[in-house]
């Protein structure tokens, strides 16, 4: 006896009815359905996967590399699903070369930034010379890495805009990176006093500045140079590092609070560049 309504049985030949052909294997709405579901159980086990990644293994990889590790890992994942799925809907795996072609025609036709992109952010998640949680510098831009994705890489700016940038930036321009290596960084202060000045006394009230301002590092010891001689002016520079480049410019934004009241203590005259007109008469 068959306990199956018709009416189920109906819609189940609808959705096994062929819409098309694909290599010689009829595709229908139950092939997409499965598709689809092939494709959230990827994402479902790529979930599971770096959970487990994360509670387990990633404490093993250090300076950023779980990052890149988990990301790979969700990667690999979903192309493997991807392509599961794609056998289920009739696509021989024998035929991506032929897939392959069609996008070398793409890339032919104006995907050369996507394809640059996805390689320069694979690059980026193998090589690091960027990692999520450095501060960089991006043509006029400064602020943290956030994320990095395949295609683009955010930033977050000091004023917490985030910013899209593509990821062959990176691969392809100068980029300042002021977390790789060691945190501390170094400040530079340029100063210019008055002609006639003690060029001593400078040196002293510049290091004493330093010296009292808390957020500077005892070691490496600051220091003052004596540039040279301007147009108007005796040009100095104090060089003090800080532990981390974030204090960068709050901290000499302090010093140049600080500095300026000095020299306005001492008496010491701090130029503006002047210009000298003779007219004949």
């Amino acid at each position: 006896m068959n306990f199956i309504p018709a009416k189920v049985i109906h819609i189940f030949e609808i959705l096994k009815t062929p819409l098309f052909q694909l290599q010689g294997n009829p595709v229908s709405i139950l092939s997409f359905v499965a598709f689809i579901f092939i494709i959230f159980v990827t994402l479902f086990i790529s979930r599971i996967l770096r959970a487990v990644f994360r509670r387990r293994l990633a404490e093993r990889f250090k300076g950023g590399l779980d990052y890149a590790v988990e990301r790979i890992l969700h990667y690999v994942v979903l192309v493997i699903g991807v392509l599961v799925g794609l056998e289920s809907i009739g696509l021989d795996l024998s035929s991506l070369a032929i897939m392959f072609g069609f996008l070398g025609v793409g890339i032919g036709f104006g995907l050369q930034n996507i394809a640059a992109n996805f390689v320069s952010g694979l690059i980026l998640l193998l090589e690091r010379p960027i990692k999520v949680g450095d501060m960089v510098t991006v043509g006029d831009d400064i602020g943290t890495v956030s994320a990095i994705k395949l295609r683009f890489t955010r930033v977050n700016t000091l004023d917490n805009i985030d910013i899209i940038i593509p990821n062959s930036t990176f691969v392809e321009e100068n980029v300042i990176n002021w977390s790789h290596g060691e945190e501390k960084i170094r400040i530079r202060v340029p100063i210019g006093v008055a002609y006639g000045t003690d060029a001593r006394q400078v040196e002293e009230l510049l290091l004493e500045v330093a010296r009292d301002n808390a957020r500077v590092l005892e070691d490496p010891a600051p220091a003052v140079l004596f540039l040279g001689f301007g147009d108007s002016s005796l040009n100095f520079e104090l060089r003090a590092w800080v532990s981390f480049p974030r204090l960068r410019p709050s901290v000499k934004s302090e010093l140049n609070y600080s500095i300026y009241e000095i020299l306005n203590e001492n008496g010491i005259e701090i130029p503006f560049p002047q210009m000298d007109v003779h007219m004949d008469e």
